[in-house]
């Protein structure tokens, strides 16, 4: 009788040891898968950074030899926005996310994203939010415009009145 006893004993406790034990190692498992940052996001104008004066053609193989030299480069992109004004007050900073950051349409985390901007790129800080957690930039070489969360750029010493 005392046997049957310390067999029921010992196999509530075992149950009981190996699903807490199976459930801490799950939970484990999808805390690490999850705590892991995304990879960095390679945005459009990263990529063409490579090749800034045209984009490759790719040329016909073949008998069609003739076609091939007709072949001719993208047009080159036009003249850039830069000569815009700023407003008064803006200023020149420097991205200091090491992921770089997204930029949006509005000034809200549910707003689309329009395009990103890498680390240590240069842009122009044109104003505030209201309530200060977000800054509307423009890319310097893009000349691109959108908001971006605050705090993630430094502000650079040269006084800025207008882009050249």
């Amino acid at each position: 009788m005392v046997s049957g006893i310390a067999k029921f004993c010992l196999g509530f406790f075992l149950a009981i040891f190996l699903l807490v034990g199976g459930a801490v190692g799950v939970a484990y498992y999808l805390f690490t898968k999850m705590s892991v940052n995304p990879p960095k996001p390679i945005f459009a104008e990263e990529q063409k950074q490579s090749s800034p004066i045209a984009k490759p053609v790719s040329l016909p193989t073949g008998s069609n030899s003739k076609q091939a030299k007709k072949a001719t480069p993208a047009p080159t992109p036009n003249e850039s926005p830069k000569t815009q004004e700023l407003p008064p007050g803006a200023y020149k900073a420097r991205v200091t996310w090491p992921e770089g950051l997204s930029i949006r349409d509005r000034p809200n985390l549910d707003s689309n994203r329009t395009n990103g901007v890498a680390y240590n790129q240069e842009v122009f800080v044109l104003q505030e939010s209201d309530d200060k957690r977000w800054q509307k930039i423009r890319i310097v070489d893009g000349g691109e415009e959108g908001w971006i969360k605050a705090g993630n750029i430094e502000k650079l010493d040269t006084a800025t009145e207008s882009p050249q």
